[in-house]
């Protein structure tokens, strides 16, 4: 009962600190399938004859970004049970941005990853990050920075672990961009009264890679409701850089380090296969510079699935 008070407690924290801290960073894949904590409604347990082989998933999350804007997403997700240790994942996203008079809309990314489960406590991911933009929406023919970009336009690699003891569940994942995108922001192309001027230049951006650990704990309330508190470090790996008006490549200073979230999932069971939940996430810990437009100062996330 003492580890579920504390663990309450985190998520209380969290509430007290969603006015005063500002980085919820993530380039997608602590939001997959595979690297999101398995609640107690539906436990992932080895598959059966009578075990539904399929998923849908569609959700929406709102966020408050950096810069005075308001970011809305969307997704659709299709999970299949191939065989009794093998699965795989695929996510479609699009986001909306909206702030300082500017309003984007745009198809993200495709996620595809394959899991393997040997044994019921363990399991391993693999899969891809497809861009379906290249992060170079325009203004009056101006491009605008990577806070009103629906991807960031990188082609990646993503890896994971997941581990369970008992009911404490610990996910490990890493996601390297193998390809760079095409944003040409500079701040310097906007007047000093224009909002964007202030803006972090992303000219030839370069991403650099992210680890991520996950440690979750679910628990029933009841016969229908889970709560499953999480803590969610994310580390970036390196300085992420951009490409001067001469020509040579500049770190942006103080992008890498650490971004420390704690997440709160509520899942509700509105039938024996399908299922609503709420996500509430938030940073206590920031990097204190963070040029992809992925900052969030807290994100509620409602999502509905069913099992078929």
């Amino acid at each position: 009962m003492l580890h579920k008070l504390l663990l309450l407690v985190i998520c209380f924290c969290a509430t007290s600190f969603s006015l005063l801290a500002q980085g919820c960073s993530d380039a997608g894949f602590c939001s997959i399938n595979a690297l999101k904590p398995t609640t107690s409604l539906f436990q992932q347990g080895e598959a059966t004859e009578s075990t539904p082989k399929n998923q849908f998933k569609t959700g929406m999350s709102y966020g408050r970004a950096d810069n005075q804007i308001l970011a809305v997403a969307n997704y659709v997700e299709y999970n299949r049970q191939i065989s009794e240790k093998l699965s795989t994942d695929i996510k479609l996203t699009s986001l909306w941005q909206t702030g300082n008079g500017i309003s984007t809309w745009g198809v993200g990314d495709l996620f595809v990853n394959v899991n393997y489960r040997p044994i019921q406590r363990l399991s391993f991911t693999i899969g891809t990050k497809i861009p379906l933009q290249n992060a170079d929406n325009q203004l009056d023919n101006v491009p605008l920075p990577m806070d009103y970009q629906a991807s960031l336009g990188t082609l990646d690699l993503i890896v994971g672990v997941g581990y369970s003891i008992q009911k404490w569940q610990f996910l490990v994942g890493y996601q390297q961009p193998l390809t760079q995108n095409n944003n040409r922001f500079v701040a310097a192309n906007f007047s000093p009264t224009s909002p964007l001027s202030s803006f972090q230049t992303t000219n030839r951006f370069n991403r650099s890679g992210d680890v991520l650990l996950r440690i979750a704990y679910p628990f029933q309330v009841g016969k229908k409701i889970s709560i499953t508190p999480s803590v969610l470090p994310i580390y970036h790996l390196a300085n992420d850089g951009f490409v001067d008006g001469l020509g040579q490549e500049i770190r942006i200073r103080n992008s890498a380090g650490l971004t420390l979230n704690l997440n709160g999932i509520i899942d509700f069971q509105v039938s024996p296969k399908s299922s609503l939940q709420l996500l509430v996430a938030m940073p206590v810990v920031v990097r204190p510079s963070r040029p992809d437009g992925l900052t969030r100062s807290f994100l509620v996330n409602l999502e509905y699935s069913i099992r078929f």
